[in-house]
């Protein structure tokens, strides 16, 4: 390990339904092969040690529902807009926590998904082609939940999924499904995209997930 070596904190916990372990473990070869030293916390009582957090250079966070405090929230949003990176998918990120100014750091929230796992299209953005996460992959399908979700104007989207009229709503909606957003210093990464271990499988959210991890990092 020399001094150059970056420091990744894995954030997981919550509902076992995400598979917080088996998903985060799939990633955490591809960050020590990147110069990364990870540890992993399942425990939210990380995020009381600011000190800790600051040292980190990219924290990824997997932990579904759960009580954040308003110390650690405030703790975590302090990290990242002093330049830490914040990363996650699916509900790991989006569907955890009732706090507000969580909220106001991943630009995002969940709100439904359809029933069950169902097949659907993310379309990368043509605004953002020759983004780093996106540059050079192709719209894509995925069997598995679609994500409704609530998010901020700031963010900068680089893929969409549609949801065909509904009980809901009478016509096709267009939504965020892969955004980032910087936060002071620090960088966010979003995806809803990973509900079960083989969503992975697809080469394009492998890709785009990786290097979001990558991106977000200091």
């Amino acid at each position: 390990m020399t001094t150059d070596t970056r420091r990744a904190l894995v954030v997981r916990g919550g509902w076992d339904g995400h598979q917080p372990v088996t998903i985060t473990d799939s990633f955490v070869p591809f960050l020590e092969e990147r110069g990364f030293a990870v540890e992993t916390s399942e425990d939210l009582a990380v995020y009381e040690d600011a000190e800790r957090l600051a040292a980190t250079d990219l924290i990824v966070q997997c932990w579904t529902m759960g009580t954040i405090t308003r110390e650690q929230s405030a703790n975590l949003a302090a990290a990242v807009r002093a330049g830490t990176g914040l990363a996650g998918w699916h509900g790991g990120i989006v569907d955890c926590f009732h706090d507000h100014g969580y909220h106001l750091l991943t630009g995002g929230k969940f709100v439904m998904h359809r029933p069950g796992f169902l097949d659907h299209t993310y379309h990368l953005s043509p605004g953002h082609a020759d983004h780093p996460i996106i540059a050079g992959l192709d719209d894509f399908a995925v069997h598995s939940e679609q994500y409704w979700v609530l998010t901020d104007p700031h963010n900068e989207v680089l893929a969409t999924t549609t949801f065909p009229p509904g009980e809901l709503h009478d016509r096709p909606a267009v939504m965020p499904a892969v955004w980032t957003r910087t936060w002071g210093a620090g960088r966010v990464f979003v995806s809803t995209i990973g509900h079960k271990p083989d969503d992975f499988d697809v080469p394009q959210v492998r890709t785009l997930t990786e290097r979001g991890l990558l991106w977000a990092s200091r």
